[in-house]
C-alpha cells in the first residue's frame, strides 16, 4: 500500500542508512522498512550497495540515504517523540540514546548523530498552564533536567 505523504524527512547517512532504519524500526511500535533501493552501475555508490531505505515509524514515512561523509546532522533539526507517561519517556530515552549522548531538557543525540526530543505530554500541559507562575516553575525544573522526570515537573509546578 502506498502512502501519499506530501513531505517526508530525508536523512543523510555515511554508509549507515540501512543500520539506522533497522534501529529506528526496532524502537517504535507500528514501524517497518518499506523499501530498499540499491545503487546501479551509474553510481555514485558501489553497484548493489544500499542507496536509500524508506521506512515508517508509527505512521510517519522517512527516507534514509547513504550519501557519504559530506554532511552530518546538527541539533538545528530534531524529531520530537510524544510520550504519554514516564514509562514511555524512559523507554524512548534508553533506546534512542543507546550509544549516543544525552543533552539538556529532554534532548539527546542517537548513535547516528540525529537529535531527538523525548517529550512527555504532561510537560506541554504544564508549560501552557494559564497560571504563569506555575508554568514558570515547571520551565525552570525542565531546564535543569536531562531526561524529563514528570514527577519532578509536578513537584516544581505545585511549588
Amino acid at each position: 500500500m502506498r502512502i501519499n505523504q506530501k513531505i517526508k524527512p530525508f536523512l543523510w547517512f555515511d554508509g549507515r542508512a540501512e543500520e539506522a532504519a533497522a534501529h529506528y524500526v526496532s524502537v517504535f511500535d507500528d514501524s517497518r522498512v518499506v523499501a530498499v533501493q540499491r545503487y546501479g552501475e551509474a553510481g555514485p555508490g558501489a553497484p548493489g550497495s544500499v542507496m536509500t531505505v524508506e521506512f515508517e515509524l508509527a505512521g510517519q514515512r522517512f527516507v534514509a540515504l547513504n550519501g557519504g561523509p559530506q554532511f552530518s546532522f546538527t541539533e538545528a533539526v530534531s524529531f520530537s517523540v510524544d510520550c504519554a507517561d514516564q514509562e514511555e519517556v524512559d523507554r524512548f530515552w534508553a533506546r534512542l540514546g543507546e550509544g549516543g549522548e544525552e543533552g539538556p531538557c529532554g534532548w539527546l543525540k542517537d548513535r547516528f548523530g540525529l537529535s531527538w526530543q523525548v517529550t512527555p505530554r504532561r510537560l506541554i500541559e504544564l508549560l501552557n498552564d494559564p497560571d504563569q507562575a506555575a508554568a514558570e516553575r515547571g520551565m525552570r525544573a525542565m531546564m535543569g533536567m536531562r531526561k524529563i522526570d514528570i514527577q519532578g515537573l509536578e513537584d516544581a509546578y505545585q511549588g
